[in-house]
């Protein structure tokens, strides 16, 4: 764990779990291929250490990562930390400004998240990914955030709506995951 200076320059996400000091990839990193329940809160933790570090992208990173965990959706962690949308949305909203640190467009990273997606369970992280991507549009709106049209483009990209992004992980994500999305992206 790094030392936290007494000013940081974010405060906390309240909907990540409060941590005592920073972190570094360490946390994550030490659970190697097990990407269980502990994996799962260690990659909260470390978006929110560096969401308070200034690094909002980074912290979107790591909640990216939260989506690796191998969880059946009944494990007792995702009662009180549940699929982080709303730590999604919320860092969106305060960085959008640019006061926050680095944000990035992160319309164009889900885009690219789900639209290039990999390695294990990559089904259901892909429409996770979808389904991020339109919350960040809905979030962010199109101007300053645009979408790859280049890729769209070149790729003849479908990019999934927002309804078929919500069924595909309310019938393969997490229990409970789909009102988690569906409570920050119905307006």
């Amino acid at each position: 764990m790094i030392p936290t200076p007494s000013h940081p320059e974010n405060p906390a996400c309240p909907w990540l779990p409060e941590i005592s000091g920073r972190h570094d990839f360490t946390l994550t990193r030490r659970h190697g291929h097990v990407k269980g329940a502990d994996f799962y809160l260690d990659a909260l933790r470390y978006a929110q250490s560096q969401w308070i570090s200034g690094k909002p992208a980074q912290a979107i990173l790591q909640l990216n990562k939260s989506w690796m965990a191998d969880l059946a959706g009944e494990e007792p962690v995702l009662e009180t930390h549940p699929s982080p949308y709303r730590a999604l949305v919320w860092i969106m909203e305060n960085a959008a400004g640019g006061n926050r640190g680095y944000l990035g467009n992160p319309v164009r990273h889900f885009q690219h998240l789900a639209s290039r997606m990999s390695g294990p369970r990559a089904e259901i992280r892909s429409w996770r990914a979808w389904l991020c991507f339109h919350l960040a549009e809905r979030t962010l709106g199109r101007t300053g955030f645009p979408r790859d049209g280049e890729q769209i483009a070149r790729e003849g990209l479908w990019i999934p709506g927002y309804p078929r992004a919500l069924h595909e992980v309310g019938e393969k994500g997490w229990t409970g995951e789909l009102a988690e999305g569906r409570t920050v992206g119905d307006p």
